[in-house]
């Protein structure tokens, strides 16, 4: 049976740490539309107190999360544990995002290593904490992160990869707004 916690933990910080990969999911307002569930590696996630975390997102051909959060604010967080003691956690909250062309970026990006590239930056107000025997995960064992979002995005000048970022990230699947370029915002 589910368990609710009031904050983040120790317990809980060192079973987020641990773990190599997370899970993200939103969902657009209304009944329509697709429910979006992303999964996410590196060294992307920090815990900014003990119900407020932030993540990194390096960037991929959607832009759904993005949309979402900007949206409606909603967003789950989930990790899994695929070795030792079963365990799913999932963290749910309202979130904020900043993308690397605004104000306030390159302060959050500090928070996080040197990547060199950077979408968007999501903090997030945590408002349940819930976990669950996890006794249906199988067992995976981490060989290493893939290499290729950070070796591709590495070799592109800055002005080729947001110009890219803008044209393949304007709109989610659904047709929600998402990385809009700021000289056209107000639009």
């Amino acid at each position: 049976m589910a368990k609710t916690h009031p904050h983040i933990d120790d317990r809980i910080r060192a079973f987020i740490e641990k773990q190599k990969m997370f899970f993200v999911a939103s969902a657009p307002s209304g009944d329509g539309g697709h429910v979006n569930l992303s999964p996410k590696g590196y060294d992307s996630f920090r815990i900014l107190g003990p119900n407020e975390v932030a993540y990194l997102d390096l960037g991929g051909s959607g832009i759904e999360t993005l949309a979402h959060v900007r949206q409606n604010g909603r967003i789950t967080f989930m990790f899994c544990a695929f070795e030792g003691a079963p365990n799913i956690l999932r963290l749910y909250g309202q979130a904020e995002a900043v993308s690397f062309d605004e104000e306030g970026f390159a302060e959050k990006l500090a928070l996080f290593p040197d990547f060199p590239k950077a979408r968007t930056i999501f903090t997030a107000k945590i408002d349940r904490i819930q976990d669950s025997c996890g006794w249906g995960v199988p067992f995976y064992e981490f060989t290493g992160e893939r290499d290729q979002l950070v070796r591709v995005n590495a070799h592109r000048s800055d002005k080729d990869w947001s110009a890219r970022r803008y044209e393949s990230n304007a709109v989610s699947i659904d047709g929600i707004p998402g990385l809009v370029k700021p000289d056209t915002a107000a639009e």
